[in-house]
């Protein structure tokens, strides 16, 4: 059985989620240190949800995207290349941690150090979801859209299962593909990146 430890005083007789919702940036920030062996996203309405480590499959496949995002970016130098275990708070008030993000580097030479060290208050100019069989479908479209509304410039859903990419912009347009035979580019966001999605099978 997992314990989760909370950092936060609770008055007695006050409603246990209520206080959770109410946690501001720096108690969610050492509730989620203080937990560190759960992974937790927090909403715009600041409901937290939970997930559990990922499965070995899924690490792997996770490890190939960071791992050529991070090439890509160690020959360019042009930002900086973010992991799962990293949260990002967004200007909307939700904290979320895609499983690959990218930010530009005058965008977090413009954070402080504290800010750097904590969850980042911006979001990515790129990120990217891995969804696997247990994730849903309309909860991963909507996390997607907040992406895009709080200022992500490009992201990709991809559908580990079915082999399906959802290619976000901020002019509102989504194009859907097919196939991990297809090849995605960074576009004007990420100049000369490319992923061979074929590494993910």
């Amino acid at each position: 059985m997992t314990n989760i430890v909370l950092p936060i005083d609770i008055e007695p007789g006050a409603p246990l989620l209520d206080r959770i919702r109410t946690m501001t940036d720096d108690e969610f920030y050492f509730f989620c240190r203080r937990n560190a062996d759960m992974n937790f996203e927090r909403d715009a309405t600041g409901s937290i949800h939970i997930t559990g480590p990922t499965g070995g499959e899924a690490g792997e496949r996770n490890s190939a995207l960071t791992a050529g995002l991070g090439i890509w970016n160690r020959q360019t130098k042009l930002g900086y290349v973010y992991d799962s275990s990293t949260g990002f708070r967004l200007p909307n008030g939700a904290t979320r941690s895609p499983d690959a993000a990218w930010v530009l580097a005058d965008r977090r030479n413009a954070l402080t150090p504290e800010q750097r060290k904590k969850f980042p208050p911006l979001c990515p100019d790129f990120v990217v979801e891995l969804m696997s069989e247990s994730d849903a479908l309309k909860d991963a479209l909507e996390k997607m859209q907040e992406y895009v509304d709080n200022g992500c410039r490009l992201a990709w859903l991809i559908n580990l299962k079915t082999e399906e990419i959802r290619i976000y912009r901020p002019d509102g347009s989504v194009r859907v593909l097919t196939g991990f035979d297809n090849t995605l580019t960074g576009e004007d966001v990420l100049p000369g990146f490319a992923f061979a999605l074929s590494v993910l099978r």
